[in-house]
């Protein structure tokens, strides 16, 4: 049986949404909707205290602004962008379209079509989420998207110019310094200056994510987020430091953000235990991780490793980290992730910030019917259907009409019967009436 040297809060164990949280978010959608423009400038000076004449950056504002970002940022954002934008590609490119002829002159094919327009948010506040934009803008280009918009707060009422530098160097096509639900709405629905998207793609708040919950159907979103999440395996190989500093990295993120370990070694369990205490109070971000860790970290001794895989499996963390001897049978054994990261050279910082695979990941058990954004969220797969062979039309006509009419559907057999006759078959009974 599994052994839990910490448990999460008990009032942390089940998070649902709040329902003021969502009466605000209706009540603002609703009056973007009514008063387009307006609405969204009341909105962004009530909650940004930013009121500028156009949300929009000119590109010689753009300019400007990323004129005033030290080099090493700029490079570091191409790195970054270029690392994204690679692992994309070949994701682009394993997507395939083909025709096949199934029966003599039926000709079924699929093809890789691009959304037009996407809705690109990357966050702000306390934590200006320029990796975001890699995630979300370059992705989309990749997949061919003609026209993405991108949407940032202003933080404290400033511009916050590496992420305008990383949303103009991942290629948007119009940036917005506009943050929150009217952000999100805006491009959902459209106002008299933005026009609307067909997808929103992003990670964002409580009110941001409720935004995107109520807005999907109305337009695609790229999946339901919640609090960043991070599971560790490791067994007694793995460094106790290590495993304490990668825990409390994405512990950071936010107060609700769970961090669980789960290991064959007790020793192990307990050396993590005191390096987190020990690291906690000395972190700049211990406001957040403090009280993550004290709600929702967790700490779980099993009897072996494929215990702790299985284990592992029921939690369908958004990432999973692997600090094994051999973390390569994670991907045998494992099914139920976000993202994994495998051996004690990578880690999900990596994942959030340089290595290329995306950082929007589902959460809350989300990974057992979803992965996360990747080039084929701004892509449909479509169908297309001919017959040039009078015969075999005339074949599936028949088909048709008799399977139709099991259901029922009288319209439905009758254009498969016209095909038959033009065929040479008989002329249907009900076309003589």
């Amino acid at each position: 049986m599994p052994e839990i040297l910490k448990a999460p809060a008990p009032a942390a164990a089940a998070p649902g949404g709040d329902p003021g949280v969502k009466a605000r978010v209706t009540e603002i959608i609703g009056d973007i909707r009514k008063r387009g423009d307006a609405a969204v400038a009341e909105y962004s000076a009530k909650f940004d205290q930013w009121e500028p004449e156009s949300f929009r950056l000119t590109p010689e504002e753009i300019d400007r602004i990323i004129a005033g970002v030290p080099q090493q940022v700029l490079d570091d954002i191409r790195f970054v962008q270029q690392q994204v934008r690679t692992f994309a590609e070949h994701q682009r490119n394993s997507l395939g379209e083909f025709e096949v002829e199934t029966l003599p002159g039926v000709r079924l094919g699929q093809k890789q079509v691009p959304i037009a327009a996407a809705g690109a948010y990357v966050p702000g506040g306390r934590y200006p989420l320029t990796a975001s934009a890699h995630m979300t803008i370059v992705t989309a280009k990749v997949a061919g998207v003609a026209r993405v918009a991108a949407c940032t707060p202003p933080i404290r009422g400033e511009i916050p110019a590496a992420t305008v530098a990383a949303m103009h160097l991942a290629g948007a096509d119009e940036i917005y310094l506009l943050g929150g639900v009217q952000a999100v709405t805006a491009m959902a629905v459209g106002t008299e200056s933005i026009p609307r998207v067909d997808l929103l793609a992003g990670p964002g708040n409580a009110y941001v994510a409720e935004a995107k919950r109520q807005l999907f159907g109305e337009v695609g979103i790229d999946l339901f987020a919640g609090p960043t999440e991070v599971l560790v395996v490791a067994d007694d190989t793995a460094d106790p430091f290590v495993v304490a500093v990668d825990l409390l990295s994405q512990a950071e993120h936010g107060p609700d953000s769970p961090a669980v370990l789960i290991t064959t070694s007790r020793q192990l369990a307990t050396a993590v235990l005191e390096h987190v205490g020990q690291l906690l109070p000395g972190m700049p971000t211990r406001d957040f991780a403090e009280p993550a860790w004290r709600d929702h970290g967790e700490v779980i001794v099993v009897d072996s490793l494929d215990e702790a895989f299985a284990l592992a499996d029921t939690y369908a963390s958004e990432h999973v980290q692997i600090l094994t001897a051999q973390p390569r049978q994670a991907l045998d054994k494992m099914t139920q992730y976000g993202a994994l990261f495998l051996g004690a050279g990578t880690c999900v910082s990596y994942g959030d910030k340089v290595i290329g695979t995306n950082h929007v990941l589902p959460t809350r058990g989300a990974a057992r019917y979803t992965g996360g954004l990747w080039v084929g969220k701004y892509l449909k797969t479509v169908t297309y259907q001919e017959i040039t062979d009078p015969a075999s039309s005339a074949a599936l006509g028949e088909v048709c009409g008799r399977a139709a009419r099991v259901e029922l559907f009288e319209g439905h057999a009758r254009s498969g019967d016209v095909r038959v006759a033009a065929a040479g078959g008989p002329r249907p009974s009900w076309a003589s009436r």
